[in-house]
């Protein structure tokens, strides 16, 4: 047969006060589900409920009990314990406070753990008297910080000693003095840098040399490399080389000597010089004579010039104040005392000045060039 459509009415009261008067809803129902006025019958009649919030409700609670464990664990692993929480509300706190306001007190179970840091938990009393000695206790402890403070940088200065606090030109001087003693007495680098000298004055030119070639001249020397494309053949072409000279010429369409792509190169560059040692400076008189003569591009020729100026700066130092002491006509003189007055000579003329300015104008040269198109 034909199904009929029940009209079915409910009627609802309002919510209003007893005075009002009371309105009535009618409300036409589709299905042979009623609605009760009750909101607490849903929860009364669990057969009732659709599937799916059943399922849901599931999923949630195996999401919360996950999420519960995830929280536990870590609270555990950072041996963290929430000792003012209840139980009851222990599951609203998780919801809704992040894992990071945890507090941070260890657990109680490991009594090993708190026993060994009972000699450095200092505990707080809460008396009213303790707050007027705060400031007592902190200018005590001011004193104890300075020599925590001195201590650290006598440590640092002890354990990192190419760690210093020194002017740059303080350490420019100190090597003009070392290249000095050096130029009359050839062992004294040697000495140096073998560990034989253990003075202070000794270690300080030390510092400043290794100051030098690690923080002025070598990572300039490296970024310069890494950004060419130089082959290897013509750095160490370079590196031998302690004299060059860059001739401008006809240009020619040809493959660069130094990158070996396809320029039109106009430079030659002419490297001469002896071979010498990088730490001690001494000169190799082996092959003395040679020459090299390169024919490169005119951005490989602006790069061997920057670079070539601060690799052989220090050697080319030394150079002039070798020849500085062989120019002084003063013998049988205490090395301490001709180095001294040579010292305070350059010092007063303003050569120290100077030669410490072209190293900065070499510097600047490096860390300014740009790489190569």
């Amino acid at each position: 047969g034909k199904r009929r459509r029940l009209n079915t009415s409910v009627l609802c009261d309002s919510d209003e006060s007893e005075d009002s008067d009371i309105l009535v809803r009618k409300v036409f129902a589709k299905r042979h589900c009623i609605m009760d006025e009750d909101e607490s019958s849903e929860e009364q009649q669990p057969d009732k409920t659709c599937p799916t919030e059943n399922v849901s409700t599931n999923r949630k609670q195996k999401v919360f009990a996950k999420l519960k464990e995830l929280a536990r664990q870590r609270a555990t692993r950072r041996s963290c314990s929430s000792e003012n929480c209840e139980d009851s509300n222990g599951e609203a706190e998780i919801e809704k406070e992040p894992l990071c306001h945890l507090p941070l007190t260890p657990p109680e179970d490991s009594e090993s753990d708190s026993d060994s840091m009972k000699d450095f938990i200092v505990e707080e009393e809460e008396d009213d008297d303790d707050d007027d000695n705060t400031e007592h206790v902190k200018s005590e402890n001011q004193p104890q910080q300075k020599e925590l403070n001195t201590s650290n940088s006598e440590l640092l200065a002890c354990y990192v000693p190419y760690l210093s606090r020194c002017d740059h030109y303080v350490h420019f001087k100190r090597i003009v003095k070392a290249f000095l003693i050096n130029a009359i007495d050839d062992t004294f680098l040697s000495s140096l840098y073998d560990g034989t000298r253990q003075k202070k004055y000794a270690q300080d030119m030390l510092l400043s040399l290794h100051y030098l070639d690690d923080r002025f001249i070598q990572p300039r020397l490296e970024n310069l490399i890494s950004r060419s494309r130089w082959k290897e053949r013509y750095k160490e072409r370079v590196d031998c080389y302690p004299d060059v000279r860059i001739i401008l010429k006809n240009p020619k369409n040809i493959s660069c000597q130094a990158c070996e792509l396809n320029r039109y190169c106009k430079f030659n560059v002419l490297l001469s010089g002896k071979l010498y040692n990088s730490r001690t400076l001494e000169a190799d008189d082996f092959m003395s004579d040679d020459k090299q003569v390169l024919k490169v591009g005119m951005v490989c020729a602006n790069r061997t010039r920057i670079y070539h100026n601060l690799k052989h700066f220090k050697y080319k130092l030394y150079v002039d104040c070798s020849s500085i002491t062989n120019l002084d006509g003063v013998e049988d003189e205490p090395v301490k005392d001709t180095v001294e007055r040579l010292f305070s000579q350059l010092e007063d003329s303003g050569w120290i000045q100077k030669r410490y300015n072209d190293l900065e104008d070499y510097m600047n040269d490096a860390d300014s060039f740009q790489e190569e198109k």
